[in-house]
């Protein structure tokens, strides 16, 4: 007689679940007490300077003064003329570099070299005080003037600053157009593309992403190093407040007043690099990143519609 003996369990068992893990944050205390000392010093320099002898109700008073808004506006001509003067010497500048011609490729490497190894104030200084050695300017039929009356202080400013910033530019619009990969052009040059096609279509596009980042860098910077030019007397900004802080007796508080409106400008700027990167940033990433506008609407999106398990 033969018995079967039946070894498997019960079918209906189900498997018993894995066990949840629960994991447990680490604490950083290091990163508490650090934040608190931080915390601390920055309540103390607010406290420092609320004490302080500054008046400052002077400063919304002066914040929309015709003499500073002017002073604005010159700052703003100033470094947009001075940035198209550097970047359109950058570009003929870079170009030349890269040239397989040794003769235009060492006179920008001599032009980049002089103007990057020499400070921006000394060159300023050398272009407004060039009267004690040239007494007219001749340039024949076309132009010719006493040389004090044609370097105004404006064409001072214009001349120290676009051509000290056109050798910087070179080096940013070199490197953006090393960035691309020969083989972009070659394979542009197979499908039948001209070289002028090929850098309006292929290269340029994607060299300005690694030449706007730094260029809006240069931009924010010449904004600031307009600040320079009092030195030549031209009327801008920080020109404008310190003439009002002498004859008012505010003149802290004048310089506070200057500070505050080239944050706020370097903010507009700074803004407007990021949608610049943003646009051409199309094509690299799968999404682009989000606007500060988009961030807010999130986080305010996030703090108005909590968790299942934040609710718990």
């Amino acid at each position: 007689m033969t018995v079967e003996i039946n070894k498997a369990g019960p079918e209906d068992t189900p498997p018993t679940p894995p066990e949840a893990i629960k994991a447990i944050p680490v604490r950083h205390y290091g990163r508490y007490v650090s934040a608190l000392i931080a915390l601390g010093i920055l309540a103390a320099i607010v406290v420092a300077f609320a004490k302080g002898d500054i008046n400052w109700g002077v400063i919304p008073d002066y914040f929309f003064d015709s003499r500073i808004l002017r002073g604005v506006r010159e700052t703003l001509i100033l470094t947009l003329a001075a940035m198209a003067i550097g970047i359109a010497g950058g570009i003929v500048l870079s170009i030349m570099r890269m040239s397989k011609n040794p003769v235009t490729s060492s006179i920008a490497w001599f032009y980049i070299w002089f103007f990057r190894g020499t400070p921006v104030l000394v060159q300023l200084l050398v272009w407004f005080n060039l009267g004690f050695v040239f007494d007219t300017i001749n340039l024949g039929p076309i132009y010719k003037d006493e040389w004090s009356d044609f370097m105004t202080p404006f064409l001072t400013a214009l001349l120290g600053f676009g051509l000290n910033e056109a050798a910087y530019m070179a080096e940013i619009c070199r490197a953006g157009l090393m960035s691309v990969d020969e083989g972009q052009t070659e394979a542009s040059h197979a499908l039948g593309m001209s070289h002028r096609k090929t850098l309006r279509r292929v290269v340029i596009p994607q060299a300005m992403r690694m030449i706007v980042p730094p260029t809006g860098n240069e931009v924010i910077n010449m904004l600031k190093t307009t600040s320079l030019v009092y030195v030549v007397q031209y009327y801008e900004l920080l020109k404008e407040s310190s003439d009002i802080g002498t004859s008012s007796g505010a003149t802290v508080e004048m310089m506070f007043l200057a500070a505050f409106w080239y944050l706020v400008l370097t903010t507009v700027f700074s803004i407007g690099q990021y949608y610049l990167e943003r646009y051409y940033a199309r094509g690299s990433s799968r999404s682009l990143p989000p606007t500060p506008l988009q961030r807010l609407r999130a986080n305010l999106f996030s703090f108005s519609t909590r968790s299942p398990e934040a609710k718990r």
